[in-house]
């Protein structure tokens, strides 16, 4: 029979998953923050070593990329001795009227802002970056929208 009129398998058609979207920009990293890539490394490792299903190998490969790739551009960024809000600072702050807040500028990554961790790309950390103690902050098309009532480094 001519190989015109087989019937191809559909994994022939399949288009491959692209690869996890890697953040634009440097890699910027806290201690904790590499120790959390470390860890999920070795959870990854871990589990493809366990694992038989092939479309399950296909997907933690695929995640371990990523994570190598973190692994490979971390950059550790020593925690901050100055008085003014960068890379590895603990901000509290007032928003208006609102209640006094606490974030934790970190690397993308680490971040996760219902505990109060902040991506250093995040609007708000972009906001506070380079503010110091009694700053008021212009945020959200608002002038000064942002009271930094105090700044230090992050307290693991």
């Amino acid at each position: 029979m001519s190989v015109a009129f087989r019937r191809e398998s559909d994994e022939e058609h399949l288009e491959p998953r692209p690869e996890l979207p890697i953040p634009p920009g440097p890699n910027l990293v806290t201690a904790r923050g590499l120790s959390l890539i470390e860890a999920q490394v070795k959870e990854l490792e871990a589990a493809l070593a366990a694992e038989k299903d092939e479309e399950a190998i296909k997907a933690i490969r695929r995640k371990l990329r990523y994570w190598h790739a973190r692994r490979a551009t971390a950059r550790i960024t020593p925690p901050p001795t100055g008085d003014e809000v960068s890379f590895g600072s603990r901000v509290r702050f007032r928003m208006g009227k609102g209640p006094v807040r606490t974030v934790d500028i970190v690397g993308e990554d680490e971040a996760e802002p219902e505990a109060g961790r902040l991506s250093f790309t995040a609007p708000l950390a972009r906001a506070l970056i380079g503010a110091g103690t009694g700053d008021l902050v212009d945020f959200g098309g608002r002038p000064e929208a942002i009271e930094i009532l105090s700044v230090g480094p992050i307290e693991n």
